[in-house]
């Protein structure tokens, strides 16, 4: 084993951390991130290829999949003798639903707009899916800024008064509702995550393939969690301990020195073209 391949085991190593990695939730960021912009489509053996280089055995793989397959994430096809896994209409869904904020440009854009539901049906604190579309609740009534790339409000609102403007005051606690300080530790745990890979990089560590397609899944893998939840406050609402912009632009500057050679091994692999370069290229704004 070469000195580089050490020093890239030791990279992968640290970035899976302490605790045993989620099979299944793993998968979902190796399609989201690497396979569906190639098509969606994947050869079992090449995702195991994938997977044994983050240290999960083929068997766990499999089971993972089967898993995913029976609560609608994934499909199974089968080629000749070769399985095939492809992303099912409800994960490709999912994934397009989170995209926008995993891969965002910039940090949260607002102009001041708040939507407010207020029940009218005194069940407020069931309110169907708000807490997940970003709002926070305050006596029945939810509440949240309206940022660009926020998610979508929930379908059934019946039982709903539901209000979007400027508002004509906002009280300097309103942050309260959120768990601010929470946000700002996950913000500050995910720049030390990134720290080491950040350092061997800017070094001059260059990664094989499938080192770097290993290091980028992990990244995204991480990233994908803190991002999807954490709710969508635009920075003007902030502490200025906020790190936000900061740790988006460190992530994006590892993220473009780790597409090239992740791209190649996918295309080594036999993976189809990507099929919108363009949009892969604008991922965190990368040209």
């Amino acid at each position: 084993m070469t000195d580089r391949s050490q020093a890239w085991d030791t990279i992968i190593e640290r970035l899976q951390g302490p605790g045993r990695l989620r099979v299944w939730s793993v998968i979902i960021t190796v399609f989201g991130d690497a396979i569906a912009p190639h098509g969606g489509s994947i050869p079992l053996q090449t995702l195991q290829e994938i997977m044994s280089r983050l240290g999960i055995e083929a068997g766990a793989v499999r089971t993972a999949l089967s898993r995913l397959a029976s609560e609608g994430w994934v499909t199974r096809e089968r080629e000749g003798r070769l399985s095939h896994y492809s992303l099912a209409p409800q994960g490709q869904r999912a994934f397009d639903e989170a995209t926008q904020r995993i891969y965002a440009a910039r940090p949260s854009e607002w102009e001041g707009q708040w939507t407010v539901a207020v029940p009218t049906n005194g069940n407020g604190e069931a309110g169907p899916g708000f807490k997940a579309a970003g709002f926070a609740s305050h006596g029945g009534t939810w509440v949240r800024p309206d940022v660009r790339n926020a998610p979508e409000l929930p379908v059934n609102l019946d039982g709903f008064l539901v209000v979007s403007g400027t508002a004509v005051s906002v009280p300097a606690d309103v942050l309260a509702l959120w768990n601010v300080d929470d946000i700002v530790r996950q913000v500050r745990d995910f720049a030390r995550y990134i720290a080491p890979l950040a350092e061997a990089l800017e070094g001059g560590a260059s990664p094989q393939p499938l080192d770097a397609l290993a290091a980028r899944t992990l990244l995204i893998h991480e990233w994908r969690r803190m991002v999807l939840r954490t709710p969508p406050l635009p920075d003007a609402l902030l502490p200025p301990e906020w790190l936000g912009r900061e740790v988006r632009a460190q992530l994006k500057s590892i993220y473009s020195r780790l597409a090239g050679p992740s791209e190649a091994w996918l295309t080594s692999a036999g993976l189809p073209p990507l099929v919108d370069p363009d949009a892969f290229a604008a991922r965190f704004g990368s040209s």
